[in-house]
């Protein structure tokens, strides 16, 4: 049956719109909005709307593509500044932490599958290949909660997360390869061979990460052209070839784009703002589309013989492996309090990644593959439903959570700066109670190095003078030198909330 190219165009606006729907009901509930947009997905797919969708091939493209321009996206947000003072505890979650939660859940993994259910041909490796995809995090969802709480963390806590999230991947990535080829190989596994692949991929991806990422921000820098807007087209290219290359030459891809993304993020390169708006709104599609995809692979009545068996090793993975796990890594660290590796701990959200890589063994024809799917996407499940919920209360209990230093966003004002400049912006309503002092803006007592660049009233912007008459109602488009400033400019006006 040839179904027309309208219709199925049609049909992926419906569940885009759905989705978008759906992350924002969940960003004011605190539910996750990876959770929804799998929800979605099911609720398309064979057991509902009745859209079959089997191509596992098809599946593992669209999930590699996607994370790849996720990992880069991420690469091109972290500040290096930010991650530095924990750089080393974040790569030891990620290399080694990853490696310990693997072979510890799939100690656990044999040993609940062998007493509570008998499968033909599921051996220790495929117990270790399980636990291997779902040995990494997804801290996406995680910080869409507390930012939708309006919660931010101490000590350092939030750059941790976001260095482990972003580079434990490639990690998990090399470790599912690694079982699956081990399981392809029969009776007679070189493990040694394994090992040292897997270290040469890490090296060699790292390498090219590191150096087509200087050679990227060189070519921009460098190149002339005359429509602007194709410079974020110039940059995810680069993306696309460095991802492309690292595997070619038998490196771990995702580590390569995530390194690049780190390199050229922290550079300065020409139009480099709009360059990172472009891959916000790229990344946020990529992962739109991935949990579509993966939501219709899944047969929901299929989930029901892995329920028991599913439940008890999401709970030990929860509560036992991961726990065990960080205060083994974290150990060397004693500035960290129980209170902080516990959280870390709690944050170990398996979310969209581990299951692309449960395609993979479908891909492979790997025995017991399909069960081993079912597995890893109810494991994902009860971990959104039982983590995800409660993250940003589990912050406030552990007394780790605090108010951003995070200004409202300029709606009315379609301006952005530079990280290279530094200032903060703000918008801000003039409230009745801003003019009791005067109602000119010389009235207003603003730090110094504090002004008002910019007024919006109704229609209408101008650029404002110390005489400038202000009215309720009018916004203030609002720069000064650093958020202590901005802070003080706050307060000043008697605004208490900074979201207003």
């Amino acid at each position: 049956m040839n179904i027309q190219i309208e219709l199925i165009l049609f049909a992926v606006a419906i569940l885009f719109f759905l989705s978008l729907l759906a992350g924002k009901a969940g960003s004011r509930l605190g539910v996750p909005a990876l959770l929804l947009f799998l929800l979605v997905g099911m609720l398309a797919g064979t057991d509902g709307m009745g859209i079959q969708f089997e191509n596992f091939q098809f599946a593992q493209s669209i999930g590699t593509v996607s994370l790849c321009i996720i990992l880069f996206s991420g690469g091109l947000d972290t500040k290096i500044t930010e991650i530095r003072p924990v750089m080393a505890r974040g790569i030891i979650l990620a290399t080694v932490g990853v490696f310990l939660t693997a072979i510890l859940s799939g100690l656990i993994i044999w040993w609940i599958l062998g007493t509570t259910i008998q499968i033909a041909g599921f051996s220790i490796l495929s117990a270790m290949l399980l636990a291997a995809i779902m040995s990494s995090t997804d801290s996406a969802s995680v910080f869409s909660i507390l930012r939708s709480k309006g919660l931010g963390l101490k000590n350092n806590l939030r750059p941790l997360l976001e260095l482990e999230s972003g580079s434990n991947d490639p990690m998990a990535y090399v470790l599912v390869i690694t079982f699956i080829e081990l399981i392809t190989m029969g009776a007679e596994p070189d493990y040694l061979q394994a090992g040292l692949n897997l270290l040469l991929q890490l090296f060699i991806g790292g390498l090219i990460g590191f150096v087509l990422g200087k050679f990227a921000v060189f070519i921009i820098n460098r190149i002339k052209i005359d429509n602007i807007s194709l410079y974020p087209i110039l940059v995810f290219t680069f993306c696309i070839f460095i991802f492309s290359s690292a595997y070619l030459l038998r490196g771990n891809a995702y580590l390569a784009v995530y390194i690049a993304g780190l390199v050229i993020g922290n550079s300065k390169f020409v139009h480099k703002r709009s360059a990172l708006n472009f891959f916000d709104g790229l990344a946020w599609i990529s992962q739109l589309l991935m949990f579509l995809t993966l939501g219709l692979l899944v047969n929901p009545h299929e989930l029901i013989p892995v329920l028991v068996p599913g439940l008890i090793i999401s709970f030990l993975l929860i509560f036992i492996s991961r726990p065990l796990t960080v205060f083994l890594c974290l150990a060397p660290f004693r500035k960290m309090t129980i209170k902080d590796k516990s959280f870390v701990s709690w944050v170990g959200l398996r979310g969209a990644v581990p299951i692309i890589f449960a395609i993979f063994p479908l891909a492979a024809d790997i025995p017991n593959a399909r069960f081993i799917f079912n597995i890893v996407f109810f494991c994902t499940l009860v971990s959104l439903l039982l983590q995800g919920t409660t993250l940003a209360q589990m912050a406030k209990w552990l007394g780790l959570a605090e108010k951003p230093k995070n200004f409202r966003k300029s709606e009315t004002f379609d301006m952005d700066f530079s990280d290279e400049i530094k200032s903060v912006t703000c918008e801000i309503t003039v409230k009745p109670e801003t003019l009791l002092k005067g109602s000119y803006l010389m009235d207003l007592n603003l730090p110094d190095h504090t002004l008002v660049v910019m007024v919006k009233r109704d229609d209408k912007y101008f650029i404002p003078t110390g005489k400038t008459l202000l009215m309720a109602g009018d916004k203030l488009l609002v720069i000064t030198d650093n958020h202590e400033a901005m802070m003080e400019t706050y307060k000043n006006l008697g605004i208490h909330d900074l979201t207003k």
